[in-house]
This record gives C-alpha cells, structure tokens and sequence, in this order.
C-alpha cells in the first residue's frame, strides 16, 4: 500500500498544520496498491514520516478523539494494529508542555515517530490535527479516480467523527438511497456542558467488520444509524430512538446467555497499555 515517492503514485490530496514551532504535512495518496496517508513532522533540524494505510484514518481519527476528550489523568497509551503494522500511541511531558508520540513500526521499514504538541490551550494542538484527520477521512470516500468507473462498489470504509457537533458521516452503500423527503440531516446537539463526553458516531470491529453508529434525525424524528461494513460491502438498519431502550435490554439478554461463549475472544484491534508499576 505504502509506496515510493514515485511516478505510480497519484496525489489526491494535501494539508498543512503548524503547531508551536512544528509543520505537518497530511499527503493522501494512491498507487497501484492502495490508498494511503503519509504525515509527515518538519521541524528546523528533522522530518520524519508516518505511513497510515487508509483502513486505518478512522482509527487514528477515533483515537486523536479519545486523547483531546480525555481529561488529563483519565488518558493511557494505546497500540493499534493495522495489518503488518503497529502504531503507538504515548503521552508523555518536556518543558514545553504535553505531547502525543505516535510511533510505526513494521516488517517492512524502520520505526518512525512523530511528535504532536498538545497545544497552549485545551490541547488545541491535538484537536487542530484532529480536524484535519476528520477531514481527510471525509475526503478519502470521494475521490475516485479517472480510470476507475463510478458504478464500482467503493472499497472506502465510512468515516468516523467524534468531535461534538459535527453531526454523522454518511457513508457509501451497495444499496438504494433513501427516498430524498426523509430529509436527513445531523442531530442539533445541546450545548457541551449538557451532554459531557457524548459523541454522535463511534465506531466498533468485531472480526473482518466494522459496526458504525451514527446518531441523526429526519423529518420523522431522532434516529440511530448501524450499520455494517465488510470489505466493499454495507448494510444499515435505522433504529428510531423511542426503540432505542428495548434494543438495548434485547442484546443486554444475549450477551448475558452468551457471555460463558465470549469470553477470551479478540475484541478490537486497539489496546490500551497498562502503565508501568511505581
């Protein structure tokens, strides 16, 4: 997936972020194998470069979310593994303030790591480079290229956003559109200090899917979006939120008679790492 900076490789799109006296770089781009995002870290003396296959934005999406929304004391590190990959995630402190080190390593290159201030004021740093993963997720479902014909199923995963306010992320499907009255639109959400940590969409895997559930509202009230994603394929069930309770009690009951079957099997792929023992 990740490629040489060469001739096969097709640039589809670019951004910049300065935070304190760093630059990133967010280069999405495509090659005969894949899709990918390489963000790179400039400062006056270094560059480094991370390569986050495009599977994985999602994923970095949720946890940049998890380490702006966290209060201070509550955060730990984490590990995701993305196919032959794995990415930490660690907070550590200098004499400039907090930062976030996310650090790849894999078979096929040596480890590389990028450091993100948190930023002067409630960790703007991380929630600046948030917002720009937010936006390249959206992004990364939209551009199909000249040579691929827009009829195809899409391989792009929807997105995932946890920034309160921003409403879901619709995402492609192999299915019918809804008939165009339902007039869906993003959930007006109340103020922050209402509703604390809430977010209109998270996002679980289980296996080779993924579950993604996204809050939203159309001219027939309140609803709740799941949906599963398998490769290409996608299939959503709209769950209105005055059922939203009896389906809750109904999958409490069957992870109760079958909770002797699921224990020890493997949740997903993003772990948190216990702190060392003072």
């Amino acid at each position: 997936m990740e490629g040489n900076s060469g001739g096969n490789d097709v640039e589809l799109l670019c951004k910049t972020l300065q935070v304190e006296h760093k630059l990133f770089y967010f280069d999405l781009k495509e090659n005969p194998r894949g899709r990918y995002l390489k963000i790179s870290e400039k400062t006056s003396a270094t560059r480094s470069t991370i390569i986050v296959p495009v599977s994985g934005i999602s994923w970095f999406l949720d946890l940049f979310n998890y380490y702006v929304n966290s209060d201070e004391q509550d955060v730990f590190s984490k590990e995701l593994q993305l196919d032959t990959k794995v990415f930490y995630f660690d907070i550590g402190e200098n004499k400039r303030g907090r930062f976030l080190k996310v650090s790849e390593a894999s078979v096929s290159r040596n480890r590389s790591t990028i450091i993100v201030p948190s930023g002067s004021a409630r960790d703007e740093g991380w929630a600046a480079f948030r917002n720009i993963l937010a936006e390249i997720n959206e992004a990364s479902r939209l551009f199909i290229l000249p040579n691929q014909q827009s009829s195809e199923p899409s391989e792009r995963l929807v997105g995932l956003s946890d920034d309160v306010g921003a409403g879901f992320i619709s995402g492609h499907s192999t299915q019918s559109a809804p008939p165009p009255d339902l007039n869906e639109r993003s959930v007006d959400l109340p103020p922050q200090d209402e509703i604390g940590n809430l977010g209109v969409s998270k996002v679980i895997r289980a296996d080779q899917k993924r579950f993604f559930f996204d809050l939203g509202s159309n001219n027939r009230g309140h609803f709740l979006r799941i949906s599963e994603v398998a490769g290409a394929d996608r299939s959503s069930i709209i769950l209105p939120l005055s059922g939203l309770k009896q389906f809750h009690e109904m999958v409490g009951h069957f992870v109760e008679i079958t909770k002797d079957r699921i224990e020890g099997m493997i949740g997903a792929n993003v772990r948190t790492v216990e702190p060392p023992q003072r």
